[in-house]
C-alpha cells in the first residue's frame, strides 16, 4: 500500500508527534525536545532523552574494537565522554547520519602528546544498503542503528544536542520509555495500535517502529 499524502501522527502519552511522506526516508518530528543523547557501551543502548524522560531506546552497534576511549585514527574504538552533535548528512553512505564533535580539545592535546592522529568523522548513522547483524560491532568507531531507527533519530536529534558516551552503564533516572524499546514492545497487531486505526497510518508506524508500535 502506498500513501500519497503526508499524515500527522501522535504517539502515546509522551506526545511523540511526527509526519511521514510516502517513499521518503525523512520524518518530520514535532514532539518533546531531545535534550541529551546517552550511549551506553556495555549494554549497547542509545537513549534519546527529554530531561529525565526516555523518549526512545535503541540497540546500537559500535566500533570494531568497542571498549576504551578512542585515541587514534584506525583504532576502531568509539569515543567516550561528552560531545555534541555538530553536523548532519542527509546523503550519508549509511542512509542518514548526524556527526559529533570528536576530537575535542582534550582529544587533540592527548593525540599531540602521543604523536598520533586522533582521527575523526564520528557519526551516529544507519546501516546503509547492507544488511547488518544487530549483535556485531562493525563500524570504524561510529554508533550505528538500523535505517528505520535512524529515520527517527535524524528527525528528533538537533544540531548542538549533547551526546554522552559511557563505557559503563550510566545510572539514568528516567520515567518509563514512551517510544519503542527493542524486544519489549508489542509486535504489530498485538496491542500496539488501537482497533480501527487507518491501515495507511498503521503501515507507516510499523515501518518506523519495526519492533512494535508504542502504546
Amino acid at each position: 500500500m502506498y500513501v500519497n499524502r503526508r499524515r500527522a501522527l501522535a504517539l502515546g502519552a509522551g506526545g511523540l508527534i511526527f509526519s511521514v511522506s510516502a517513499c521518503s526516508k525523512f520524518v518530520t518530528y514535532d514532539g518533546p525536545e531531545v535534550t541529551r543523547v546517552v550511549v551506553q557501551k556495555e549494554p549497547r543502548r542509545m537513549l534519546l532523552m527529554h530531561h529525565g524522560q526516555v523518549l526512545v531506546d535503541h540497540r546500537v552497534q559500535l566500533g570494531f574494537t568497542p571498549y576504551g576511549h578512542k585515541e587514534r585514527q584506525g583504532d576502531g574504538r568509539t569515543p567516550e565522554g561528552r560531545y555534541h552533535v555538530d553536523r548532519r548528512n542527509p546523503d550519508s553512505s549509511f542512509f542518514l547520519s548526524v556527526g559529533i564533535d570528536y576530537p575535542n580539545a582534550a582529544d587533540r592535546a592527548y593525540a599531540r602528546d602521543m604523536g598520533v592522529d586522533p582521527g575523526g568523522d564520528i557519526f551516529i548513522h544507519g546501516w546503509g544498503p547492507q544488511r547488518r547483524h544487530k549483535d556485531r560491532d562493525w563500524t570504524a568507531g561510529c554508533i550505528a542503528v538500523t535505517n528505520r531507527q535512524m529515520k527517527l533519530v535524524y528527525a528528533m536529534v538537533r544540531t548542538g544536542t549533547p551526546v554522552d558516551i559511557f563505557g559503563k552503564p550510566d545510572p539514568v533516572e528516567a520515567a518509563p520509555p514512551t517510544a519503542a524499546v527493542e524486544g519489549e514492545s508489542p509486535r504489530p497487531g498485538e496491542g500496539g495500535l488501537p482497533a480501527g486505526t487507518d491501515p495507511a497510518i498503521e503501515e507507516i508506524l510499523n515501518e518506523v517502529f519495526p519492533e512494535g508500535v508504542p502504546t
